[in-house]
């Protein structure tokens, strides 16, 4: 419910007068990025991931195998992209396309 005393703006799309607040939740919605994982559950910062098949991390030398377990994921603004921590590697960007969500 909104405040009698709250700023109205003009929406060009929708034609109606709004709330401020309204419209500005309104547009951070419209910019969110959705991410999918490999199977199509949407993924949100926090949840954790497994992996569908060994993946060889450039720069680390090492080789993640397919069911590892990844906590505590971070959306990066790209729909493919998510940030990971992971003992010994550090600035893991895993591509979305071989995980799943857990």
């Amino acid at each position: 419910m909104t405040s009698s005393d709250e700023d109205y703006v003009y929406d060009e799309e929708s034609g109606e007068w709004m709330p401020a607040s309204d419209l500005a939740a309104k547009r951070a919605a419209a910019d969110a990025v959705v991410v999918h994982d490999a199977v199509g559950n949407v993924l949100a910062d926090g949840d954790q991931v497994t992996l569908i098949k060994d993946l060889e991390v450039k720069g680390a030398g090492q080789t993640l195998k397919q069911g590892t377990l990844i906590k505590s994921i971070r959306l990066t603004g790209d729909p493919q992209e998510i940030d990971c921590k992971y003992p010994g590697i550090k600035g893991l960007v895993l591509r979305a396309e071989f995980v799943k969500k857990r």
